[in-house]
């Protein structure tokens, strides 16, 4: 992983055709690392999770040229790599887990190295079933899903909403879950975690314990298609 943190931090440097043309074949060959461990964690969290174990490096992998069309910055290259497992692959629009490794030196996306469990993109009536389901039954939610996960996970409150919805109480100890419209659980780590011996088992045994999140979540997102 070292080396994949080392061209990472040389193309953020460096982020122009003119560089990565002439560093392609090396590239190439930290991609082909890259590919190795995700292969690596697939078969990982594939132990705990069966609708992983069916996935393949095209379902969960990611293209490092950035589509600048409607961004004001117009550097073409991503500097860093993610791998995202979930059931039916990264355009199914499932709960599942993400791995991030960005350049360090900050925890904020994307330079930081991450680990985050959920999605970002859920249909409005999914989200509705989650505000539902949570504050129904709140206790089973906390106590057999947030408790479930790693102590230094925290919830991704990013994006939002600035007030609790009007049919919710505002002094619910489920409030902040009502005003989410993502539902992620994310953990920063370092270059030290990042470069660790068997990162892959690390990382699963941790996203082993937000298996009850994701769950919870695609049993929203199942039933707002079955709805539609």
């Amino acid at each position: 992983m070292k080396e994949i943190l080392k061209f990472l931090r040389d193309l953020s440097r460096h982020n122009n055709k003119e560089w990565f043309t002439a560093n392609k074949e090396r590239y190439q060959k930290v991609q082909m690392k890259w590919y190795d461990f995700c292969e690596q964690l697939i078969a990982e969290v594939g132990q705990f999770d069966e609708d992983i174990a069916k996935l393949t490096i095209k379902d969960c992998t990611y293209r490092i040229y950035r589509d600048t069309r409607f961004s004001k910055d117009k550097t073409p290259y991503k500097t860093h790599f993610g791998v995202f497992l979930c059931p039916g692959g990264k355009k199914s629009m499932h709960a599942g887990y993400y791995f991030h490794v960005g350049t360090g030196g900050e925890d904020s996306y994307p330079t930081g190295h991450m680990l985050a469990s959920g999605n970002y993109c859920y249909d409005s009536k999914a989200i509705k079933i989650l505000r539902e389901d949570i504050s129904d039954g709140w206790e089973e939610f906390r106590d057999e899903v947030l408790d479930a996960a790693d102590p230094a996970f925290y919830v991704d409150m990013d994006d939002a909403l600035k007030r609790v919805p009007k049919e919710y109480p505002t002094d619910a100890p489920y409030a902040n879950f009502m005003r989410l419209k993502n539902f992620c659980l994310v953990l920063n780590v370092d270059d030290e975690f990042i470069t660790s011996p068997d990162l892959a088992k690390r990382v699963a045994e941790l996203f082993r314990t937000t298996k009850p999140f994701n769950d919870y979540v695609n049993r929203a997102v199942d039933y707002a298609r079955e709805e539609n």
